[in-house]
């Protein structure tokens, strides 16, 4: 008898580590995203940069939920004299645009759904070199003419497109939806680290803007919110 009360409190005890264990690993996996609830000039999130530096290569990836069938700004930086530094601008159904240093390259893309899209722009300000990655798709490459590093100073902004440094929105340009997991990295990254985001992005976490790092602020009724969903991810 005493062998199987042995037995018996030996089971209970790793049922309760293993109990202990699932709850810190779904704590530390909790996901976040931010919800842009409806159209407005005024709801948007103020990403803060690790460090102030001009860019002279990058890498911005992310992900989004969105039924919008109107244009639409996902990530936008201006500087004090570049309102479009650097902007993601999806014009739906079957293009989307990225401004550099007010250049705009506009590509053809697959026809929007409403569906989690994964977003990657890298550039190279040496040799001009642009890249768009949706859904771990590249699409062919282009070349910016310019060559002009961005920043230092810039204004980091999700869900509005800046007419000026960290201001002047258009509420028919705002962004209706979900982002998360939203990074970037201070040079191009590889086209293998890219495929690796579009699969699993936990892992992953920009040097220069980190979605882990919570430099963050958000303003209007753009919400951040305790989701496991985006961590669940990909597509």
């Amino acid at each position: 008898m005493s062998g199987i009360i042995i037995i018996t409190r030996e089971i209970r005890r790793l049922f309760l580590l293993f109990l202990i264990f699932c709850g810190c690993f779904l704590q530390g996996n909790l996901g976040k995203i931010i919800l842009f609830p409806k159209e407005t000039s005024t709801d948007h999130v103020i990403l803060k940069p690790t460090v102030e530096r001009p860019l002279k290569q990058l890498t911005v990836c992310l992900r989004s939920y969105t039924d919008l069938s109107r244009d639409h700004s996902l990530f936008s930086i201006a500087t004090p004299t570049m309102d479009n530094a650097f902007l993601i601008f999806p014009q739906p159904p079957k293009s989307c645009g990225v401004y550099i240093n007010q250049e705009v390259i506009s590509f053809n893309v697959d026809p929007e759904v409403a569906a989690w899209k994964q977003t990657c722009v890298a550039w190279d300000s040496e040799t001009g070199l642009l890249q768009l990655w949706i859904n771990g798709k590249r699409y062919p490459r282009r070349v910016t003419t310019s060559r002009s590093p961005i920043g230092p100073q810039m204004s980091v902004i999700l869900g509005q497109e800046q007419d000026s440094f960290g201001g002047r929105f258009d509420a028919k340009q705002s962004f209706v939806g979900e982002l998360c997991d939203i990074n970037m990295w201070d040079y191009v990254l590889p086209p293998e680290t890219i495929t690796q985001y579009f699969h699993s992005s936990h892992n992953i976490n920009g040097n220069f803007i980190g979605w882990n790092n919570e430099l963050y602020s958000s303003k209007g009724n753009a919400k951040v919110l305790k989701d496991e969903f985006c961590s669940l991810y990909p597509v």
